[in-house]
């Protein structure tokens, strides 16, 4: 039997779901989400409209018991081998905003159990999303 969901629109759920985490789908997020669809080629060849994937997956969270129905989807349509893909994207929407709010790292924790990736694995890449999503602001030097 086949995945209710194809495995772009449940990367896609698991970005929707980091980006709403904290309460609030902030346009930063919204705008990283669209970007990534756009560029990343794992969502080459997408045809699915991207603000009814959005719209459907905020619906489900809506609903009680939202979050484990959507995390059952994702599960069901990820194959294994994009398990940490998923992981990586999570973590970019968290970090776009240059700060994780507790609920953000609790749905990544979440996440990284239920996909199963290794915590030496998921250290790696929530470092590589640090790192991308680093604000630098220099401050004048008086001697």
């Amino acid at each position: 039997m086949g995945s209710i969901i194809s495995y772009q629109t449940a990367l896609i759920y698991v970005m929707v779901i980091a980006a709403v985490a904290d309460g609030k789908l902030k346009d930063s997020e919204l705008n990283n989400i669209k970007e990534m669809v756009r560029v990343l080629p794992i969502f080459h060849n997408y045809s699915q409209k991207l603000s009814v994937c959005i719209g459907d997956c905020t619906a489900l969270l809506d609903q009680e018991d939202g979050i484990d129905a959507a995390l059952g989807l994702v599960q069901q349509a990820l194959p294994e081998k994009l398990h940490e893909t998923a992981y990586a994207l999570a973590c970019d929407i968290v970090a776009v905003d240059g700060d994780a709010a507790q609920e953000e790292l609790v749905w990544l924790e979440m996440l990284r159990h239920k996909l199963n990736i290794n915590r030496l694995h998921a250290a790696a890449i929530e470092r590589g999303s640090r790192a991308r999503f680093m604000r630098y602001h220099e401050t004048a030097h008086t001697d």
